[in-house]
């Protein structure tokens, strides 16, 4: 071929690149292997791989800030519930009957209302559920809304939080209506669930969640201090299905921790048993 046609054909060739969104050394994908024929997007589209890319980026970047690895995605919520709520009964759980390596995150109380851990909570994504006692929220009811906003339910966890087992069938139900009541005005949803404070009950409490509106008392497996866990099972370890219980702190009870250090702490133990977290309102 003459100088002439050569560059002409070049001409040519720069064109075709140019007006297929390509340029020299460019895969027209990720830059780590080319492109197969028919993968590459419209002009002026990005990829259909893109999104996905974009968004296992950001996710990174946010756990990243928080000095975390993103979890697994949870299974597919079950279309049949492992535990099934009936009309009159009330059963008591601790954790939930599956073979899948999720576990429950749940927060008491409500004391602590550290913007941080909201902030912390859009991030991450990291299902959990609230169990709120009223003496401990009224003092800014409205910081709970955005958590809920997230998909997080709010449940009943009494008034003032008392020993439930050294109170009256009367007072317990008190404690329990009164909450619900309160709950279901402030929040725009009842409660389905009930925690009691310590984790004491009794069949009183029973009858009173029965005629309160809860369908069932939620315990735990582990509890969260500051950076460990405490494990009820002799072999100190997650099991499938696990209820976990934290609390809204601060720094006077974290021993100058704050909420968002004890919650990554918590999660560094998830997934480093190889757990990942769903939503316990799922699977009840």
């Amino acid at each position: 071929m003459g100088k002439k046609s050569a560059a002409a054909a070049a001409l040519v060739l720069s064109g075709v690149l140019l007006a297929t969104g390509c340029s020299a050394g460019s895969s027209g994908g990720s830059g780590d292997s080319p492109a197969k024929t028919g993968d590459s997007a419209a002009p002026g589209k990005p990829s259909a791989s893109a999104p996905a890319d974009d968004n296992g980026a950001a996710n990174e970047a946010a756990y990243r800030k928080w000095g975390l690895k993103p979890f697994p995605a949870p299974p597919a919520p079950p279309a049949d519930k492992p535990v099934k709520l009936k009309p009159g009964e009330v059963p008591v759980i601790s954790d939930i009957p599956t073979d899948k390596k999720i576990v429950f995150v749940t927060f008491d109380d409500g004391a602590e209302k550290d913007p941080k851990f909201v902030e912390m909570m859009q991030d991450l994504k990291v299902p959990f559920t609230m169990f709120l006692t009223d003496a401990a929220i009224s003092n800014n009811k409205a910081y709970f809304k955005p958590l809920q906003a997230l998909g997080n339910a709010i449940e009943n966890h009494t008034l003032t939080h008392p020993n439930m087992r050294t109170e009256s069938g009367s007072k317990q139900q008190h404690e329990i209506c009164g909450q619900q009541e309160k709950l279901t005005k402030e929040y725009g949803k009842a409660p389905r669930l009930f925690r009691p404070p310590y984790g004491n009950w009794n069949e009183a409490t029973r009858a009173a969640v029965k005629e309160c509106g809860p369908q069932a008392i939620v315990l735990w497996r582990e509890s969260m201090q500051i950076q460990n866990m405490q494990y009820q099972r002799g072999d100190k370890k997650l099991h499938p299905g696990d209820i976990i219980l934290a609390h809204f702190r601060g720094k006077s009870e974290l021993k100058g921790h704050t909420m968002t250090e004890m919650t990554a702490n918590m999660l560094r133990h998830i997934q480093e048993q190889g757990f990942t977290v769903a939503r316990l309102e799922d699977y009840v």
